[in-house]
């Protein structure tokens, strides 16, 4: 088996889910997150995109329900042994086979979680889902159990998170020496995720984020390239993957002068991160973070060019999004562990003026002040 983790890792993460399902009553729970099943067993694959299911009962056994593709997928990553098949077929129905498989497991009439809100579980599965466990059993919705407990990561997963920040920083030496007056941003783009997977990395779960001129406004990935201009901003967000833990960071780098509200923007930005990190300990709060960040853009007249988040939880993640469900926002009350593995951003987008700067990296916490897993400083990039 290709398996990122030992045998003792997984049985510590399997009774951790047993314990904290026995808190919930739950007589089992079927997983959707690719995300879940990735942390409980190993599993490794993009099958979710179709109908998937990793049943889990309350005395730890583990029966997966996918195509026949995934089955030797499913054998070959993973530490799951009962494996189930359905079959692709006109008018298939997975959810019937899913209810015959749970009446096999003698869960008839039991009290049953399952993970909704995943990617793994789109409206026409939960429909089909719940068509079939109606009078069935007891479904409750256990979206966030496997989640929350993956937040707090095992010495194991953090030595995956140190790596991914290093694949990180490896992915920015590659990008600075090319940014600069005609670069191409196909070519910085390439070398940024050239530097990853050469350096044992992986694919982000979701696309890398670059953009120059006015899309250096844009959050998201866009399809386009162009040339940088004589002056112009470029805002890059990626992240180092190491066995699917991500670390993301975030930068706007400067071609030409930097205009007074560049550095107007990018000391705010310094400033809000330093502000976040006196927060970003135990006895605060996810939304203490927020307030943190928000309090910096507020006194500086920033309200309207900030945004609502500044940042969240990050780990092993798939497609679509490399982003966990817990982020830093108003009234999150999700409290502040040692070895969480946080991305910490401060977003500024004057739309006005058409100027941008963003910073951002990833911080592992401890007992005290948090520790930047990137050994670039934050300086403001300038060429």
């Amino acid at each position: 088996m290709a398996l990122h983790f030992s045998e003792s890792e997984f049985s510590a993460r399997r009774a951790r889910l047993m314990a904290r399902m026995a808190e919930e009553k739950l007589d089992a729970i079927l997983l959707f997150a690719q995300e879940s099943m990735y942390w409980l067993t190993g599993f490794d694959s993009f099958g979710y995109c179709f109908f998937q299911c990793l049943v889990v009962k309350a005395d730890g056994s583990q029966t997966l329900l996918t195509r026949t593709p995934d089955l030797r997928q499913a054998k070959h990553t993973s530490t799951i042994d009962n494996i189930v098949v359905w079959v692709d077929r006109v008018n298939a129905d997975p959810a019937v086979d899913l209810r015959n498989l749970l009446s096999d497991l003698d869960l008839l009439g039991m009290r049953v979680g399952v993970e909704y809100d995943t990617h793994g579980m789109t409206g026409r599965v939960a429909r089909l889902v719940d068509n079939q466990l109606n009078n069935f059993c007891e479904a409750v919705d256990a979206s966030y159990l496997v989640s929350a407990l993956r937040l707090v990561k095992s010495q194991a997963e953090i030595q995956k998170v140190v790596h991914a920040a290093e694949l990180a920083d490896l992915a920015l030496d590659a990008a600075l020496p090319l940014i600069g007056p005609d670069a191409d941003e196909g070519e910085i783009l390439a070398a940024m995720q050239s530097a990853i997977l050469a350096g044992g990395g992986d694919y982000p779960a979701n696309p890398f984020v670059i953009g120059s001129t006015a899309d250096a406004l844009l959050c998201r990935y866009k399809s386009g390239r162009r040339r940088l201009s004589e002056s112009d901003q470029l805002t890059l967000e990626w992240a180092g993957v190491s066995a699917h833990y991500h670390a993301p960071m975030l930068r706007t780098a400067l071609i030409g002068d930097p205009s007074p509200r560049h550095r107007e923007l990018y000391t705010a930005a310094l400033e809000g991160m330093r502000a976040v990190e006196h927060v970003l300990r135990p006895g605060h709060t996810f939304g203490e973070v927020f307030d943190a960040h928000a309090k910096v853009m507020d006194e500086r007249g920033l309200t309207r060019h900030r945004f609502n988040a500044c940042g969240y939880s990050v780990g092993a993640r798939f497609a679509p999004s490399w982003m966990e469900h817990q982020m830093f926002h108003a009234g999150n009350s999700q409290e502040i562990a040692p070895d969480m593995a946080l991305f910490v951003h401060m977003i500024i987008m004057d739309s006005d003026r058409e100027t941008a700067m963003t910073l951002g990296h990833t911080y592992l916490t401890t007992q005290s002040a948090p520790q930047a897993l990137s050994r670039h400083p934050l300086d403001l990039i300038t060429v």
